[in-house]
């Protein structure tokens, strides 16, 4: 039961209703005019090189630049946006987010702990039952599949897939992108590995994946380095394993210096979800519904795609001829993402507790 004090009241009306898909241009003309009368949005943990926010961002800056945009630490990971939403409760500054942007697992646990607020964009629809909270808490935006950034000067044949990291001709080249014991995107990295050697979803596929990571290490092919674009072209890990789209943005920050190949893996392709929300103490909520209404727009949508990341809306874009050739000419070919898996919140927490306790005792690798 929800307890009405002073202090809530003095809330707007969008932060305590439920609102409902907009249903005309009339509504979002009137949303775009709150909005401006708001003035300003703050975002918050938005790398620009990352699945080309810097290009959304912009985009959105064009359309309303009657609205200032404030950004907050760049670089900041999905549980320091939760954390700034707490500690900014009762702060109208440009120190509160209005919106977030976090891995699939902090948006239900954000809804439970009173944390955002709900909100259906026009194109609700649209977008997968499994990829929403049914109120609108949370919506899943885009996503992208473990892949392989491969060195070509120092890897002459490229693996493809996760069974061939533990070939001879690998040795001292593999490294995840994060410390399995922390990163998300490590965790995933893992658990992929446990399931492409047919383990079952969630605690199985995670303890196959560390045994999996064990035999790489004991085999001298898993460098203990957190690796990037950087290390890579400097030859200390030639194979990195990571999500396609830092891969691909890799590949076009390398330039071809090393030349690289990226592989999405034949099996255990693991497809990592990103949702947006808006904080339920937004100081700009209309400014925050309105960003929402950009990022779930054709031309938002295919933002995400010139980032290579593949857009929540993806099937509905391509059903109605809505994919430019160009921007899909660059990505890995369509039937590598064919098999994709998308882990649900029970698989992946139970995942995550096996790799994150266990992958010392069995691995016994300090990634730094």
């Amino acid at each position: 039961m929800f307890k009405f004090t002073g202090k809530v009241l003095s809330l707007s009306a969008a932060t305590l209703m439920v609102s409902s898909v907009l249903s005309s241009a009339a509504s979002l003309d009137d949303l775009v005019k709150a909005a401006k009368a708001e003035g300003e949005l703050t975002v918050i943990a938005l790398p620009h090189d990352w699945c080309g926010y810097g290009a959304v961002i912009d985009g959105f800056k064009a359309k309303y630049p009657e609205l200032k945009i404030n950004e907050l630490n760049p670089d900041a990971g999905s549980g320091d946006e939760i954390e700034a939403i707490k500690a900014n409760k009762d702060n109208k500054g440009p120190q509160a987010p209005d919106v977030i942007d976090v891995g699939l697992s902090f948006g239900p646990s954000a809804k439970a702990d009173g944390l955002i607020q709900p909100y259906k964009v026009s194109t609700w629809d649209s977008i997968p039952d499994s990829a929403k909270d049914a109120d609108g808490f949370w919506t899943g935006d885009y996503y992208g599949v473990l892949s392989f950034l491969v060195n070509k000067d120092l890897v002459k044949e490229a693996p493809a897939d996760w069974a061939d990291l533990l070939k001879a001709d690998y040795a001292n080249t593999v490294a995840l992108a994060g410390d399995p014991r922390a990163s998300n995107q490590a965790i995933q990295a893992v658990y992929a590995a446990g399931l492409s050697g047919g383990a079952a979803a969630g605690e199985a596929a995670g303890t196959a994946g560390l045994d999996f990571f064990k035999k790489l290490n004991a085999a001298g092919n898993f460098v203990p380095v957190i690796g990037k674009p950087a290390t890579l072209a400097q030859g200390q890990t030639p194979i990195l394993v990571t999500w396609d789209y830092n891969a691909l943005a890799g590949r076009d920050t390398l330039k071809g210096n090393p030349p690289v190949d990226v592989v999405v893996p034949k099996t255990g392709v693991v497809a990592g979800v990103y949702v947006q929300a808006i904080s339920a103490y937004a100081p700009h909520p209309n400014a925050a519904k309105l960003w929402l209404e950009y990022l779930y727009s054709d031309e938002g949508q295919i933002g995400w795609l010139k980032g290579y990341c593949h857009p929540i809306r993806f099937n509905d874009l391509a059903k109605n001829g809505k994919l430019p050739a160009d921007v899909m000419a660059k990505l890995p070919p369509a039937e590598a993402y064919a098999s994709a898996v998308f882990p649900t919140l029970d698989e992946q927490g139970k995942a995550k507790e096996a790799i994150t306790k266990n992958w010392e005792a069995v691995v016994g690798a300090n990634v730094k």
